[in-house]
């Protein structure tokens, strides 16, 4: 589940806007439990955190 949220999130990096809508429009901030977080590995943990900076960039995301 988390992998397929980082992949969904680093495809909508790749351009913020699609045919259906501003990647404010279509994504949410991944936030996850202190259990998940340990389980993660480095490079999953860089996607969430590009995926989520760029939320606070663009939309206004709150950490």
């Amino acid at each position: 589940m988390v992998k397929a949220l980082i992949l969904a999130g680093l495809i909508a990096l790749a351009g913020c806007t699609s045919t259906k809508g501003s990647f404010c429009a279509l994504e949410s901030p991944i936030r996850l439990s202190a259990a998940a977080i340990t389980a993660l590995s480095d490079a999953e943990v860089r996607g969430i955190l590009a995926h989520n900076r760029t939320g606070q960039k663009l939309c206004g995301w709150k950490p």
